[in-house]
């Protein structure tokens, strides 16, 4: 599991930071790759990468502002000549629907792949038997979301030499119990698998918040998570600018991930008024409160290894 910064930046494309898209890229885990905004020139960064668009199974939209969807028709349309043809759901607020049918109607835009919309509400908006994914509002001018990605326990390590001592022999059995089944052997005696699997791997929590104030929703989404995604359009001391234009400091993004209890902490969102030199003393900032903190750039990659 990837978190990969396609764009960083505020508000406008600048010349050191696009604006925001971020992949997470579940390539082991099932395949794919989940897409979280796309902001104008989006398709452009990937370029720069190893990720396919025909990967790309989902797309996770936090708010309608233009920073962060105007990439949005381009890619679903690119996709189709990019050897997509497995279905791709958005999920976003209301109103994504019409926007990206409207887009790609007025555009005579014909899709090669089924594409699946759908608006949310707070709550659970996709699980399957690997994932859940977990939706609440924020902060922000115009409703904007902030995603809980959280990956089911796996079951542990088969004990094999354990289940060959007591007579049994690799094969169908043995992926019934990996499976967490119960097994009855020829001879009566039942296999129960908590007996012959070592303990559980817990799964991995990402938490990705669209543009927000300071808030509670925010508390619960990165609650315990991995990795925190925070934005930090304005530095420390900018907290009433921040307040006002509905956006968090650096210092506010390091209170979340310490009140939550997160592991790590990745700033994003960063304003062009920012340079290069500057970004250290905005990771300080936050340092100062959360010590596991770094910022995002364009192109970076988090690694989030398995507990």
């Amino acid at each position: 599991m990837d978190v990969f910064f396609l764009g960083t930046g505020a508000g406008m494309p600048a010349k050191l930071r696009n604006v925001t898209s971020i992949a997470l890229k579940l390539l082991e885990e099932r395949g794919a790759v989940w897409l979280f905004d796309a902001g104008e020139a989006t398709q452009h960064q990937i370029l720069h990468t190893s990720i396919k668009p025909r990967r790309i199974e989902k797309i996770f939209v936090t708010h309608l502002h233009g920073d962060h969807i105007y990439g949005l028709p381009g890619l679903l349309s690119s996709r189709s000549f990019q050897g997509g043809e497995s279905e791709v759901t958005v999920y976003g607020p209301k109103g994504i629907k019409e926007y990206i049918h409207v887009s790609l109607s007025l555009s005579q835009t014909y899709l090669k792949y089924p594409l699946k919309v759908v608006e949310i509400d707070e709550g659970v908006i996709f699980e399957d038997e690997q994932f859940l994914v977990e939706a609440r509002l924020l902060e922000h001018g115009i409703p904007s979301y902030g995603y809980r990605v959280v990956e089911k326990d796996k079951p542990g390590t088969l004990l094999a030499d354990k289940l060959k001592e007591a007579g049994v022999q690799p094969g169908p059995i043995f992926k019934k119990i990996k499976n967490g089944e119960s097994v009855v052997l020829e001879d009566g005696r039942v296999i129960e698998p908590g007996e012959f699997l070592g303990p559980s791997q817990k799964g991995r929590v990402v938490t990705i918040l669209g543009d927000t104030r300071y808030c509670e929703n925010a508390l619960v989404l990165a609650k315990d998570a991995d990795l925190l995604v925070h934005e930090a359009t304005f530095s420390k001391g900018e907290e009433q600018l921040a307040h006002e234009y509905f956006h968090s400091t650096t210092n506010q993004a390091a209170k979340i991930a310490l009140k939550a209890g997160c592991k790590q902490l990745c700033l994003t969102h960063i304003s062009s008024r920012y340079d290069r030199n500057e970004w250290r003393e905005l990771v300080a900032e936050a340092q100062e409160i959360f010590r596991n903190t770094e910022i995002s750039e364009d192109f970076k990659e988090i690694h989030i290894s398995n507990k």
